[in-house]
């Protein structure tokens, strides 16, 4: 069974601020009452082992902090073309092996992929500018994060692993 909380933000959008759920697979609803649903706000999917799958509105523009801590199972994420901010520990101690991040997306925030253990590939999409330090820290399978090379990247984004960026 799906079920989500809600609450309206100041712009009118609306933020998913909880999910009740045990389902593997999981697609967050585009509206409320019409009304566009533009933040998955934070540690809504925190502690959900079970999910391996999630799929998100092409309205979301946020990913709030933790959102998908301990989802060690999370092995398909795709994220919508809408998305412009990552919040911090936004993907830390989560299962995916591989993610693209969309255009807009212009910094990934420190300890944003902490100890995301299965991780092995990132691309960062055209408008990436920034990659602060601990953005990548633990992520012990890591070796390729792909970038363009008007990005700034902190020296200590992946705690000293050699990558192949």
């Amino acid at each position: 069974m799906l079920e989500f909380e809600y609450k309206q933000i100041d712009d009118g959008t609306f933020c998913v601020s909880g999910y009740m759920g045990d389902e593997a697979a999981v697609e967050v609803p585009a509206a409320v009452d019409g009304v566009p649903v533009t933040v998955i706000g934070d540690s809504v999917f925190k502690g959900h082992p079970e999910l391996t799958e999630l799929r998100l509105p092409d309205c979301v523009t946020d990913l709030g902090e933790f959102v998908f801590d301990g989802c060690e199972n999370l092995r398909e994420l795709k994220l919508p073309a809408s998305l412009a901010r990552l919040w911090g520990y936004t993907f830390v101690r989560c299962g995916l092996e591989s993610l693209e991040l969309p255009k807009d997306v212009r910094s990934i925030p420190p300890f944003c992929f902490k100890d995301c253990k299965n991780l092995k590939r990132v691309v960062c999409g055209a408008g990436m500018r920034t990659i602060h330090a601990w953005a990548f820290g633990g992520c012990d399978e890591l070796d390729q994060v792909i970038c363009g090379p008007q990005v700034k990247m902190h020296p200590q984004a992946f705690e000293s692993k050699e990558l192949n960026t």
